[in-house]
């Protein structure tokens, strides 16, 4: 596989990550990948939520899990409060609802802050990748692998994939602020 190739199967994989951590946001709409970051301790060990129950949104501003294992409910509603995500599980027989409340204007404010962080930390990945793989190209150069002119096409292209990537990650983080945003 050539460096440009390589670029941009990593640079791929890091916007990948980028989505899914956009995903675990919150917007105003109930989103069950809010909970992905939850980890419940049961049976003697750290386990993720998705791992031990299935997740849905029945209704916009709610939440319900339907825990595999009905002896897991109690567990599973501690952990959810121990997330730090400012939601209430409330247990109603062998499943847990959890009502999604509506975000003041400061609250979607530092959400969005978080968001950025996220978009800069992709970029940061993304500008990482390209200086990696400039510099394999140019070691394959000094190594007389490839010629003068083949090492100045893949750092033109890498510079391309670099900036494609960067726009990419700007757009997705441009949706979902316009989707946090929205009352």
């Amino acid at each position: 596989m050539n460096a440009t190739d390589q670029t941009k199967k990593q640079m791929q994989a890091a916007l990948d990550h980028f989505k899914g951590e956009l995903k675990t946001l919150r917007s105003n709409r109930a989103n069950p990948a809010v909970l992905d970051s939850v980890v419940v301790e049961v049976y003697g060990s750290q386990m993720r939520l998705k791992e031990l129950a299935s997740v849905s949104a029945p209704e916009s501003r709610q939440l319900q899990v339907a825990p595999f294992d009905p002896q897991t409910v109690g567990p599973i509603a501690k952990g959810i409060e121990r997330a730090n995500l400012n939601l209430q599980p409330i247990v109603e027989g062998s499943t847990i609802r959890i009502n999604i409340p509506p975000m003041d204007e400061s609250m979607r404010k530092e959400i969005v802050k978080q968001g950025k962080k996220k978009a800069e930390d992709a970029k940061i990945a993304i500008r990482d990748i390209r200086r990696k793989n400039n510099e394999l190209v140019r070691k394959q150069k000094a190594d007389g692998d490839i010629a003068e002119d083949v090492m100045k096409k893949a750092e033109k292209i890498i510079q391309e994939l670099t900036d494609q990537f960067c726009k990419d990650v700007d757009s997705f983080f441009a949706t979902k602020e316009k989707e946090i945003m929205t009352v």
